[in-house]
């Protein structure tokens, strides 16, 4: 097996073989392929939005935005844009690079993606990478938002083909591989992971890596979440992960697609530091920044500058996205721009 160049092929074997490596064989061997495509000590940060909360109509058994669950949240419509214009702003102050926009929706309308077309042009013109999460899309909206400027839109597989059927009911796997494709098929970079805690097994951890891995571009980020537990949803209470099986999976998704981004993103705040610190050696490279996630919480910034420091890391600096382009991928040369 090489590591030279990236596999769109890889098998379910091969994979629960990585996963089943002793800890330091597989770190070293993230790492050490890690830096042949990144700067070690830089890492990319991104800042999230909710541009629309709640209410939302899927049945997704982790969000705590389903309508379907008592969740005490309260519902909010879609912000204004000079109020998004705002938080960006701010972000981009904090050291961000990217902004993120999620709008708890099955799937927007046209009338509703034109003002988030709006919200990407704004943001972009701060200089600014964006990215927005809105569930479903046709082929003609992500040419739309193609014809935005978007750099970035995600939508996680959240977990394998063959335990996804215990986590949603209202949209199919299926579904979400083909809004991937109409994203892919525009140019716009793709940002997909999962989320890991749900009561899943190692092998559907290793079956939706071979799903991210084997599509016909790699992902350019790859979240790789950890269960938040909400009272009111149907994963509250589920047994815990452990801890090196959340590294285990950061370090083969490295292996796996070794040109990606691959991001620390909800459930950090239930991470030590120390957790993430073998996160980032495994070859995390970006993380969400800002004390919030859309509606869970998120370590506060001066944690996250304290951490940095003592682990001599250090935020990654703003490309030119107006001039990088969609679908530019992870090299180390784009990594230190």
């Amino acid at each position: 097996m090489s590591d030279t160049e990236p596999r769109h092929d890889w098998s379910l074997d091969e994979i629960e073989a990585l996963l089943d490596l002793p800890f330091n064989d597989l770190l070293y061997r993230a790492q050490t392929l890690h830096r042949r495509h990144f700067d070690p000590n830089r890492v990319q940060v991104s800042t999230l939005l909710s541009i629309k909360t709640g209410a939302c109509s899927e049945d997704c058994g982790y969000c705590s935005q389903s309508a379907k669950y008592n969740t005490e949240l309260e519902p909010e419509k879609l912000l204004p844009v000079e109020q998004v214009v705002e938080a960006a702003t701010a972000a981009k102050q904090r050291g961000a690079t990217r902004f993120c926009m999620g709008a708890a929706w099955r799937n927007p309308t046209d009338r509703n993606l034109e003002r988030v077309i709006e919200m990407i042009r704004a943001v972009r013109d701060l200089g600014m990478e964006t990215c927005v999460t809105l569930g479903m899309l046709s082929g003609d909206q992500a040419r739309r938002l193609r014809e935005a400027g978007l750099d970035y839109y995600n939508h996680n597989l959240d977990t394998s083909p063959e335990f996804y059927g215990n986590v949603i009911t209202t949209r199919t796997f299926q579904d979400r591989l083909e809004t991937l494709a109409h994203v892919r098929e525009q140019g716009i970079s793709v940002c997909s992971g999962g989320i890991l805690g749900m009561g899943e097994s190692r092998r559907d951890r290793a079956s939706m890596l071979r799903e991210l891995s084997n599509l016909p571009r790699h992902p350019q980020s790859v979240p790789i979440n950890l269960l938040v537990q909400v009272e009111g949803t149907p994963l509250h209470g589920t047994e815990a992960l452990d801890p090196f099986e959340f590294v285990r999976t950061v370090a083969v998704a490295r292996i796996l697609m070794p040109t990606s981004y691959v991001r620390l993103s909800a459930g950090r705040g239930e991470m030590s530091d120390e957790m993430q610190a073998l996160c980032f050696l495994a070859g995390a490279n970006s993380m969400f920044y800002g004390e919030r996630l859309l509606t869970t919480g998120n370590p506060g910034e001066d944690r996250d500058r304290e951490l940095f420091r003592r682990l001599g890391l250090e935020f990654e600096q703003a490309p030119d996205s107006r001039s990088a382009g969609a679908g530019d991928g992870g090299s180390r040369s784009a990594a230190s721009a």
